[in-house]
């Protein structure tokens, strides 16, 4: 089994009392939780499901990449 490492951003919504769960690298790969936690959890499983369709389909795993950037 390959192990794969994406970013995601996880980020509470006040107005639904909610995390949001995005991984920006698999495009439509998102979800929530009702704590940071679950959010997190939850956005694993997504990851996942997301490789494994695109594997099923034979779509590349996209690859992170990191840019350096000075301020």
């Amino acid at each position: 089994m390959k192990e794969y490492q994406f970013p995601v951003i996880i980020e509470y919504d006040p107005e639904e009392d909610v995390y949001l769960a995005d991984c920006p690298l698999l495009q439509g790969c998102y979800t929530d939780g009702k704590t940071y936690e679950e959010a997190l959890e939850n956005i694993k499983d997504a990851i996942q499901l997301c490789i494994e369709s695109r594997l099923a389909v034979g779509d590349p795993i996209p690859t992170p990449e990191l840019v350096k950037v000075a301020v």
